[in-house]
């Protein structure tokens, strides 16, 4: 019996529409490779954080401390398959998804699909961002969200050059969907994350003229969505809020950071207040420290005392802020140097790089040692690293020890890096091509680093793997190509010189000509 061939890999890429060939090759390339990342830390990474979310989701203490979406979405992947194992692989699809978007939004701007290719593919691969996708932690979809709001940011930038911003067609719509829905993401999966579409709209608004309304629409509406959920929502079906000792943290430490400097700018009344919450050998000893503000909560912190004089002592920070806004602006920077330092402050003051280690602890990060819910929890015996391939967990985790050399930081974890890159590259290529449309993606990776430099805990490397998947995805614009061509409508395709505007015939039914090149 004769059985038919299956068609060579090549005929079957032939029959695939040419347009479509990189979202394809970068979609299937990526999932494999995150593939590969889940498959060795089975059924994914975690850390403290993720536990809490556990704890919530299982025990009935749901909180908006941390995204209630994303705990949401756990407790889905607990029901219907008793593991975590589900969320996790859906990450690493919404990842890949993602960066194929992204490469062809780069195709817009003339970018060959080797190189947009390339760069995807460096995503997946580099360990710190490559693991960090198969993370339990809420931190993944909001990176998800940045990259599909760089793409579609791009997309816009890519109109404007083309001089069709005044084009309200199919595309031109799923292009604003695309950019709100990357800006709700933001938002849903981070408290402070709609602060990067608050911080991004001047830019946007800038670069991106005849389309402010659309603009607005897509990060104003859902920063009112996600503020919305957190002040009304959430209190009103039961979700409780954090208490203000966690809320105001950040405010505490800056008070201590600038008492351990100049301890004789604070009056007694305020030194009596300061003691009623912990001691002032505590003030000015361990919580004085900028870089990492749980110093400053430890005990002998009285976080109960804290709440309780929660409003006095906001009423301190803004006295302090008025009388040293040089060291309190100076505490915050320190304490952000994440964002902004390409190399990270003294260890002995946890000044360092924080970089979650892809694992799963054995006592669940301490909480199996005081908490009998999860000590005890039915979904203890999952919450436990089973990885399908023990030789492939074991080459990977050597990869990512690896990556994680302190000399290569810089480079592979710091986020900051790849923030200047996105810049210098979109700066220099919109001075090459005499328009500033393509600012406008520079105004993601800025949004988040200012974020982060406004209101940070501790030097923690996640909070910045969102501007390195942004400032690699921005390498291949140094190659993008004088010309650009692309089907926007119908079946016209426009064709224009980017130094020397051209324009369709005016009889053209699928266009309407601009009177200028925007």
């Amino acid at each position: 019996m004769k059985f038919p061939s299956l068609p060579s890999p090549s005929r079957v890429l032939e029959r695939v529409p040419a347009r479509r060939r990189l979202p394809l090759a970068v979609y299937a390339a990526t999932q494999v490779i995150f593939l590969l990342w889940w498959a060795a830390f089975y059924p994914g990474a975690m850390s403290y954080d993720s536990v809490s979310y556990v704890w919530h989701v299982t025990t009935g203490h749901w909180m908006s401390n941390h995204s209630v979406v994303y705990d949401g979405l756990l407790w889905l992947s607990l029901q219907t398959t008793g593991d975590v194992a589900l969320l996790t692989f859906l990450q690493t699809v919404a990842m890949a998804s993602a960066l194929a978007y992204v490469a062809m939004t780069l195709r817009q701007f003339g970018v060959k699909g080797k190189w947009s290719f390339s760069a995807a593919v460096a995503c997946a691969l580099l360990p710190p961002i490559g693991s960090f996708v198969i993370f339990v932690w809420k931190d993944v979809p909001f990176a998800i969200g940045a990259v599909l709001a760089f793409g579609a940011a791009g997309r816009l930038a890519a109109r404007r050059l083309r001089g069709a911003l005044e084009v309200r067609d199919r595309v031109f719509q799923r292009e604003i969907a695309m950019l709100f829905l990357g800006f709700l993401c933001m938002g849903l999966f981070r408290n402070n994350g709609l602060l990067v579409a608050v911080l991004a709209l001047p830019v946007l608004l800038l670069t991106l003229p005849l389309i402010r309304r659309w603009v607005l629409f897509a990060t104003v509406v859902p920063v009112a969505i996600a503020a919305l959920l957190n002040t009304v929502v959430y209190p009103a079906i039961g979700v409780q809020t954090p208490t203000k000792d966690m809320v105001y943290a950040m405010n505490y430490a800056d008070i201590a950071v600038v008492y351990g400097r100049e301890p004789k700018s604070f009056s007694k009344a305020e030194t009596d207040l300061m003691r009623k919450v912990a001691p002032l050998s505590h003030w000015r000893g361990r919580a004085a420290n900028c870089y990492d503000a749980d110093w400053a909560m430890q005990k002998p912190m009285d976080r109960r005392a804290a709440e309780k004089y929660n409003d006095q002592l906001l009423d301190l920070w803004f006295r302090v802020l008025g009388r040293s806004p040089d060291q309190m602006i100076s505490a915050r920077l320190c304490r952000s140097h994440i964002a902004w330092s390409l190399f990270p402050g003294p260890a002995d003051l946890a000044g360092n790089t924080m970089i979650s280690r892809p694992r799963i602890s054995e006592n669940l990060y301490g909480w199996a040692d005081w908490n009998s819910a999860m000590k005890h929890s039915k979904y203890r015996p999952v919450l436990v690293m089973r990885p399908l391939s023990d030789p492939l967990n074991t080459a990977a985790t050597f990869v990512w020890e690896a990556s994680t050399t302190p000399q290569l930081q810089w480079l592979l974890v710091r986020g900051a890096f790849w923030c200047y890159a996105a810049y210098t590259v979109l700066l220099l290529l919109a001075r090459r091509l005499r328009n500033w449309a393509p600012v406008a993606m520079l105004a993601i990776p800025l949004g988040l680093q200012l974020t982060v430099i406004a209101a940070n805990p501790a030097p923690l490397a996640r909070y910045m793997y969102a501007p390195v998947f942004l400032g690699i995805l921005a390498l291949p614009l140094l190659g993008a190509h004088p010309r650009l061509a692309r089907r926007t409508g119908g079946k016209a395709r426009l064709e224009l010189s980017l130094t020397e505007p051209k324009y369709p015939a005016k009889d053209d039914p699928h266009w309407k000509a601009p009177a200028t090149a925007r």
